[in-house]
């Protein structure tokens, strides 16, 4: 589905933004909202963007959490800022968002990684989200 993909990319950008501006993620999303409403060539941040980072930033914590438990020989400062990113959104939709099929999640995830990083990220993104996939229900405890 296009609309996924778009809000998806959309997502990413935020949490993107917010990581490389050292921002908080929600302020990002009402900056990307707010100027979407007022200048007609920002396009609009469609709902299900706005749950993405909702969910990450709700979850962050833990997820954050989890990539540095799970990511052989990467701490999460040592990350590609794109490839710690994509991860986030990644797990977050990964984890908690039931009604996205799993493959579908990672196939998203890496396409991202295609366009927007590294030769070697794309098969990093997948066998870190793969592993989550594996653990999925031990993962998803809630957060302290």
């Amino acid at each position: 589905m296009a609309a996924r993909n778009t809000a998806r990319k959309r997502a990413f950008q935020i949490l993107f933004e917010g990581d490389q501006r050292g921002a908080d993620v929600l302020t990002v999303l009402a900056d990307w909202i707010r100027h979407s409403r007022s200048d007609t060539r920002q396009p609009p941040v469609s709902e299900y963007t706005m749950q993405l980072v909702e969910g990450y930033a709700q979850h962050a914590a833990r997820i954050d959490e989890l990539l540095a438990q799970y990511s052989v020989g990467w701490t999460l400062d040592r990350m590609p800022v794109v490839d710690r990113n994509i991860l986030r959104l990644g797990a977050y939709e990964l984890v908690w968002v039931d009604e996205t099929p799993d493959a579908v999640v990672l196939d998203e995830m890496v396409q991202l990684a295609k366009e927007f990083s590294t030769d070697e990220s794309p098969s990093f993104v997948n066998g870190l989200l793969g592993r989550f996939k594996e653990l999925k229900p031990s993962l998803r405890r809630d957060e302290v």
